[in-house]
């Protein structure tokens, strides 16, 4: 039986996170995976914390629910860190990715975390720069497929473009396009190699 990949994604409603979880599921279907994408909101009002689940594998997903012990946690709020329990279900093997302009190591610091690989990328920075608007949740969505690894950065630009293609202007269309490039390749992590 083939490993089944876990995410959680943490950030505020309003955000675009389960734009970006479902984004993420639909690139992953897009090389032939297997997918689940879910949000789980909490009261209905904008700014509120919520939650969003991927599952993605190379065989039938036959788990369903919630996303219990993710092996990738992402944070598109930064504030989230110090008023939920981001890290709850997670072994010391999970991956954190934080959306701050923090380094990984400073992030450890400030969460006196001992283990678990931590990640960072200025998503709002990008955001700003390259839509004018904080949407983080395009520039997480490239640095998620990064530490992922389930699909090419390609097919995430292939599904942003199809989803939003209808709704906005190619402008913005363009601008999102940078900022999941710019995810991709800004996302920071622990070691010598940047991503270790």
């Amino acid at each position: 039986m083939g490993k089944t990949l876990e995410i959680r994604w943490h950030a505020r409603a309003g955000q675009g996170a389960v734009t970006a979880a479902k984004t993420f599921a639909e690139a992953a279907l897009g090389e032939g995976k297997y997918i689940q994408a879910s949000p789980e909101y909490g009261p209905e009002r904008a700014g509120a914390p919520m939650r969003a689940f991927n599952r993605v594998a190379d065989v039938p997903i036959r788990l369903y629910g919630q996303v219990q012990h993710p092996e990738i946690v992402v944070v598109v709020d930064p504030t989230l860190l110090m008023s939920e329990d981001v890290l709850e279900g997670t072994g010391g093997e999970a991956r954190l990715l934080v959306n701050t302009p923090r380094s990984p190591a400073e992030v450890r610091t400030a969460m006196r975390m001992t283990d678990r690989k931590i990640f960072t990328v200025d998503a709002t920075k990008i955001a700003l720069e390259e839509i004018g608007k904080n949407f983080p949740n395009t520039p997480m969505l490239g640095a998620v497929a990064r530490l992922a690894g389930q699909f090419s950065v390609d097919s995430a630009l292939v599904q942003v473009k199809a989803s939003l293609g209808k709704k906005v202007p190619p402008k913005v269309v363009d601008g999102n396009l940078r900022a999941v490039q710019r995810g991709y390749a800004e996302v920071k992590g622990e070691g010598p190699d940047g991503l270790g």
